[in-house]
């Protein structure tokens, strides 16, 4: 009976001596398996039991009942330098009232819920649970950042509506968040990065941002060294709108001018504008026939459009920085006319929005951790704190490196 609980207990080096069942509770008795410890001080083994310290530790439940485990953290003397100390538990930390395991357990559902639930499914108190994610903060923070090569940044509203934006760090090449900022400032921004020290740095190879100047002038001056590569996604989103734009002046203008059959053809097509944005080749066959009835609406329309597909391919085909960067020169000749606002932005940040090329790098995995950090926000109802949000944010791609 006592090996079978050890093996359901499944903590390696620990035995099970006895077991209590009082109503919803288990306790058990355990005790490490080996007879000796090894002294912290001078490194020697020593088998001279000095005293038991046992001590109540909260574990993982067993189906519907809770578990405790009643530890004997013995006490040695050391044979060589004659001083007492406690042997160390693997899976318990020193003053700890619940296993390393089961504050890993309480974590995760804190990260999917909120703090006040979790503490009431679990019979826990607030506090109990807020330790519980200080502790495992302490083991995981701050990040190991030593093989940081391509590095991505980006904001979110931390409260909608309200203008706050946070700054978002992420590790391109791992998809780990790796850091947040608590505004949109680049004093703040310096700050935390200055706090990774020089050789962290120095080691940036890349950095992938949106068109952002702050950001670009900041890492400038921080990572000489580390080539800055624009999104092309937000290239792309600033042409649609621009599209956008077109199509709605030209609806406005043919209503103006009463030109009946061009206004008759815009009111015909109303909701067309994502199939206006969407790549063609993934139209299906009934949008596609509304794309042509728009395009034979207005030849700027068209014009703009075939522009809009040319730039996705520029994108998609260019097989090298050579090749890319000629299309693209040639491509800002052609679209001055129909999109000067789109062919400004893209000379202004030429260089940047090149080097797509060499390395294909995008802000993609920002924004899917963006988003994952919106479903943790609105999980826990908000957060009024920053530094918890944080806090929670970063255990939740790193929190089984602090436990392992």
């Amino acid at each position: 009976m006592k090996h079978q609980l050890t093996e359901i207990l499944d903590l390696p080096g620990v035995i099970v001596k006895e077991q209590k069942i009082f109503n919803q509770t288990i306790i058990l008795e355990v005790e490490k398996h080996d007879k000796t410890a090894r002294c912290p001080v001078c490194n020697c083994v020593s088998r001279r039991l000095h005293q038991n310290h046992f001590s109540l530790i909260k574990d993982l439940p067993w189906g519907e009942k809770e578990v405790f485990l009643r530890i004997n953290r013995r006490q040695f003397k050391c044979t060589n330098c004659r001083k007492p100390f406690s042997e160390s538990l693997d899976f318990v930390e020193k003053r700890q009232k619940y296993t390393k395991r089961y504050a890993l357990t309480i974590i995760e559902k804190v990260i999917k819920s909120d703090l006040r639930n979790v503490a009431i499914q679990n019979n826990l108190t607030e506090s109990k649970v807020e330790s519980m994610i200080n502790y495992v903060a302490q083991l995981t923070l701050p990040i190991s950042l030593k093989s940081l090569k391509r590095l991505g940044i980006d904001e979110i509203s931390l409260v909608k509506g309200k203008g706050k934006f946070i700054v978002v760090l992420v590790d391109l090449d791992s998809g780990k968040l790796i850091g947040m900022v608590k505004e949109k400032k680049s004093k703040a921004i310096k700050n935390i990065l200055t706090s990774w020290g020089h050789p962290i740095l120095q080691q940036i190879e890349e950095v992938s941002m949106d068109l952002c100047q702050q950001y670009k002038n900041l890492f400038k001056k921080l990572c000489p060294q580390a080539a800055i590569t624009v999104d092309r996604f937000h290239v792309t989103k600033i042409l649609h709108e621009e599209l956008n734009q077109g199509r709605i002046n030209q609806k406005k203008t043919a209503e103006s001018l009463e030109i009946k059959p061009r206004q008759k053809l815009f009111s015909s097509l109303k909701g067309c504008k994502y199939i206006l944005l969407k790549r063609e080749e993934s139209l299906k066959p009934e949008q596609k026939q509304r794309l042509s009835l728009l395009k034979e609406a207005s030849a700027s329309i068209k014009i703009m459009h075939d522009l809009k597909e040319e730039f996705t391919s520029i994108f998609d085909q260019s097989k090298n920085l050579g090749e890319g960067t000629l299309k693209l020169a040639d491509w800002l000749l052609k679209a001055t006319p129909f999109l000067p606002k789109t062919v400004k932005t893209i000379k202004n940040w030429f260089g940047e929005i090149v080097g797509y090329f060499e390395q294909k790098t995008t802000n993609a995995m920002v924004e899917g951790i963006n988003n994952r950090l919106k479903v943790l926000k609105r999980c826990a109802f908000g957060f009024k704190n920053f530094d918890n949000f944080a806090k929670r944010a970063l255990l939740h791609w790193h929190l089984t490196d602090s436990l392992a």
